[in-house]
C-alpha cells in the first residue's frame, strides 16, 4: 500500500482527547488547551538524505528545509509558530562538520521565522542521515484554514510557481508563505487551504476529497516555473506536466468564495508585489478533477509523489 493508504490504517489504532480539535487528516493537528483566544498547531516532519536530499547537498540547506517544511505546514493553516523539536539520526562513520551545518542552517532558519528550538533527541540510524522536527504553533480560532472548507463555486488559487523545484534547488531555498497565510485568513474568508508538497495533481485531491467536491482547472492559468519551461523546451515531460507533478514547491493552494476573488487580487497586489499569484480554476460539486484547456475539458490523469508508491 502506498503512503496514504497505510496512514489510514495505522490512525484507526491512534486515541484523541478532548483536546484534540482535528486529528489526523490536516497539514496540521489543532488543539484546543484551554486558552480562549488561541488553538495551538502541532505539526512533525522528516527529511531524509536519499529521499529529500542527497549526500552532495550542501548541508546547511538540508538543514533549513528540515524546518522550512513544517513550517510551510503552519502556514497552510494561517497560523504562527513558535517552538521546535528536533530529533537526529545518525549513521556510522558520520562527519561531524556536515551534521554541525545542518544545525547552523536549521537554526538560521529558525532564528528568521523567530522560532525556539527546545530540544529533541539523538539516535543511531543504520541507514542514512534523517533530521525529525515537530513543530509548535497557534491560531486565533476564527482564522484557523482547514482542508475541509472548499464549496462548490469557490475560486481556487495558487501563489508563486510551480515545477522544477528539484532542478532548480528551489526546494532547498523557499520561503514558507507564512505572512502571506496570515495576511489572507485575516482580510478574507479563506473557506479552505493546503500547502504543496506533493504537486498540485497530488495535494489538490486531499482538499478536494476532505471537503466533499471536485474541481476544474484552467491549464493556461496554473503557474509554471522558468526551469519546468526549460526543461520542457530541451525534451520529456511538458511543463505544464511539470507544474503538476513535480512537487516540492513549498506554495499554497487556497478557495475562497467567487465574489472575493478580485478583491483578492488586488489586495495581494499591493500587499505581496513581488510573489505571484494565480486563479487556476474553481470547486465543482462533482468528486473529479478536470482539465479544461483548448482542446475542451478532460478528467486529470497525473498524480503528484506519493511515498512508498510502486512505479
Amino acid at each position: 500500500m502506498n503512503e496514504f493508504e497505510l496512514i489510514e490504517r495505522l490512525c484507526r489504532h491512534l486515541p484523541l482527547n478532548a483536546s484534540t480539535v482535528v486529528g489526523p487528516g490536516d497539514d496540521c493537528a489543532v488543539l484546543d488547551l484551554g486558552v480562549a483566544d488561541r488553538r495551538f498547531l502541532f505539526k512533525t516532519d522528516a527529511v531524509v538524505e536519499g529521499v529529500h536530499f542527497t549526500a552532495e547537498t550542501d548541508p546547511r540547506l538540508a538543514g533549513v528545509k528540515a524546518l522550512a517544511r513544517c513550517l510551510s505546514d503552519i502556514a497552510a493553516m494561517g497560523g504562527t509558530p513558535t517552538h521546535a523539536l528536533v530529533t537526529l539520526g545518525l549513521p556510522d562513520g558520520y562527519d561531524l562538520g556536515r551534521v554541525e551545518s545542518l544545525y547552523i542552517g536549521l537554526g538560521e532558519c529558525a532564528r528568521h521565522h523567530e522560532v525556539a528550538v527546545v530540544g529533541g533527541e539523538t539516535t543511531s540510524s543504520p541507514g542514512s542521515l534523517w533530521l525529525s522536527t515537530a513543530l509548535f504553533g497557534w491560531v486565533t480560532p476564527g482564522r484557523c484554514v482547514l482542508r475541509s472548507g472548499a464549496r462548490p463555486g469557490d475560486a481556487l488559487f495558487v501563489t508563486g510557481e510551480l515545477g522544477g523545484s528539484l532542478a532548480s534547488g528551489r526546494h532547498l531555498s523557499f520561503e514558507p508563505r507564512l505572512e502571506e497565510a496570515r495576511w489572507l485568513a485575516a482580510t478574507f474568508a479563506v473557506h479552505a487551504m493546503i500547502d504543496l508538497s506533493d504537486g498540485l495533481a497530488g495535494d489538490l485531491p486531499h482538499l478536494l476529497k476532505a471537503s466533499g467536491v471536485g474541481a476544474e482547472l484552467h491549464s493556461q492559468a496554473v503557474p509554471v516555473s522558468r526551469t519546468a519551461r526549460d526543461r520542457a523546451r530541451k525534451g520529456g515531460r511538458s511543463a505544464f506536466e511539470a507544474a503538476l507533478t513535480d512537487g516540492e514547491d513549498y506554495e499554497l493552494l487556497f478557495a475562497v468564495s467567487a465574489s472575493d476573488a478580485v478583491p483578492l487580487m488586488d489586495g495581494w497586489k499591493t500587499r505581496f508585489p513581488g510573489t505571484k499569484l494565480s486563479c487556476i480554476g474553481r470547486v465543482t460539486s462533482e468528486t473529479t478533477v478536470t482539465i479544461r484547456d483548448a482542446r475542451g475539458r478532460r478528467n486529470l490523469a497525473l498524480h503528484g509523489y506519493v511515498h512508498l508508491q510502486e512505479p
